[in-house]
């Protein structure tokens, strides 16, 4: 059952209200800042983190629904947003080696030699995809470029572009599946 003094602040808020906005920021930081720091692994962007999600509890205040858990809304932002975070990174080459040394660290299964033959066999397997699929995932995953860059680079749909990637990621699973760096595939290069 929803406490009626969140059920308050929520209402207050919708309307606009500064200081019940105020109230559940102090309530909940710590919360969604442990919760993202969990995640992320990272202090400075689950305070980031924190920020963006109350920036945009903000922004949607006005579609907030009373008789709904806040807790779960900003939880579920919360988790959202440090999902997109992380999938933003990915593309960094500097966040991918961060996450590499990460793994090593806490998992001390994946050395050097892991990671140079993973890399080897994915590049191969990068130009194995036909040359189109393989200039998208290039320029999405290697160059940074956003869904929206690509596409109007090379003149076609963002759907176009999106199913591009998600066929050279399902190629590149399938053909990694076997080997030790499935969950190590999946941070560097997806």
């Amino acid at each position: 059952m929803i406490k009626p003094v969140t059920y308050d602040l929520v209402r207050k808020l919708k309307r606009g209200d500064i200081s019940s906005f105020d109230t559940l920021y102090k309530h909940y930081y710590k919360k969604v800042y442990l919760f993202a720091r969990g995640i992320l692994k990272s202090h400075e962007d689950a305070e980031n983190l924190v920020q963006e999600v109350f920036v945009k509890i903000w922004e949607k205040r006005k579609e907030l629904d009373a008789n709904l858990s806040f807790e779960s809304f900003i939880f579920t932002i919360s988790y959202n947003t440090s999902i997109s975070l992380i999938r933003k990174k990915l593309s960094e080459k500097s966040f991918q080696e961060e996450w590499l040394r990460r793994i090593q660290n806490e998992m001390q299964v994946v050395n050097e030699a892991d990671y140079n033959d993973l890399n080897d066999r994915a590049k191969m397997l990068i130009e194995q995809l036909p040359p189109r699929r393989r200039q998208v995932y290039v320029m999405s995953r290697e160059e940074g470029l956003t869904y929206l860059e690509i596409s109007k680079k090379l003149g076609i749909s963002v759907n176009t572009v999106e199913n591009h990637i998600a066929a050279s990621l399902r190629f590149l699973r399938q053909h990694l599946r076997d080997t030790l760096a499935a969950g190590l595939f999946i941070l560097l290069f997806m």
